[in-house]
């Protein structure tokens, strides 16, 4: 496996109730890159995140993070991953500060050491007068930002976010995702950005369309572009996933 090459999946196959939701999927994560995964409700980006999480085991084909197999070293694996779900994973009647620290707890960080990264994540984010809020009165855009810096407090070396701008307002949702791959390109970490809305995957280094649990693209944003029949982004993905299967 390359040095720069932080997550690899291979063969991805996972099947619910005998119904196929992801066949076959492929994806590796390079350091310092950002991989929109990009597909309407129902591809199956919220499966394959659930299988790169360890939420669920693959019934076919493997996960390494950081050289550490998911299925045999689930706790080596999971050490090395930032993840921002879709639903919030905060404890709403908590306050900011608590849920951090029980966050830096689970991994292990003296306290000293967590403080000093909490007080340093909420300042990066502009949220440094929040640590005493309770989250249920904050906004949504603020405890997103506030699940940003959770997840960021581990030093993960792959960040992987699933559809974390759902019920964000337009500036909230843009602010969120510079934000993301402001630290990618700074942090030299890997991040993988699975969304439905097609204007967020533009701003990515590369591109990973997925329809009905399998990959019709995965390549930089430009050859994609290079490879469309127009100069139109949206106009050519909903083109891409509308072709017929292979």
């Amino acid at each position: 496996m390359p040095e720069t090459c932080l997550l690899t999946a291979q063969n991805l196959h996972k099947a619910y109730n005998g119904k196929p939701a992801l066949k076959g999927v492929s994806v590796a994560l390079q350091a310092g890159e950002m991989l929109a995964l990009l597909g309407p409700n129902g591809a199956g980006k919220s499966t394959l995140l659930q299988l790169l999480t360890g939420l669920f085991s693959p019934d076919q084909g493997t996960v390494v993070v950081m050289g550490h197999d998911m299925q045999r070293h689930p706790s080596r694996a999971l050490a090395t991953l930032g993840v921002v779900f879709q639903q919030s994973a905060l404890d709403m009647d908590l306050s900011v500060m608590a849920n951090l620290l029980f966050h830096t707890d689970l991994h292990g960080l003296p306290r000293a050491v967590a403080k000093q990264r909490i007080a340093d994540g909420l300042a990066a984010m502009g949220l440094g007068v929040q640590a005493r809020a309770v989250v249920r009165s904050l906004s949504g855009g603020t405890r997103r930002k506030v699940e940003l810096v959770r997840a960021l407090l581990h030093a993960p070396a792959v960040l992987l976010m699933d559809e974390a701008t759902v019920g964000l307002d337009p500036a909230s949702r843009q602010h969120l995702l510079d934000t993301v791959r402001g630290l990618c390109h700074s942090r030299g970490m890997a991040v993988l950005w699975a969304t439905h809305l097609i204007e967020e995957a533009r701003v990515a280094d590369r591109l990973m369309l997925l329809h009905q649990g399998t990959v019709r693209f995965d390549g930089s944003i430009d050859a994609f572009m290079s490879a469309a029949e127009g100069p139109d982004f949206q106009t050519e993905v909903l083109r891409a996933l509308e072709k017929p299967g292979l």
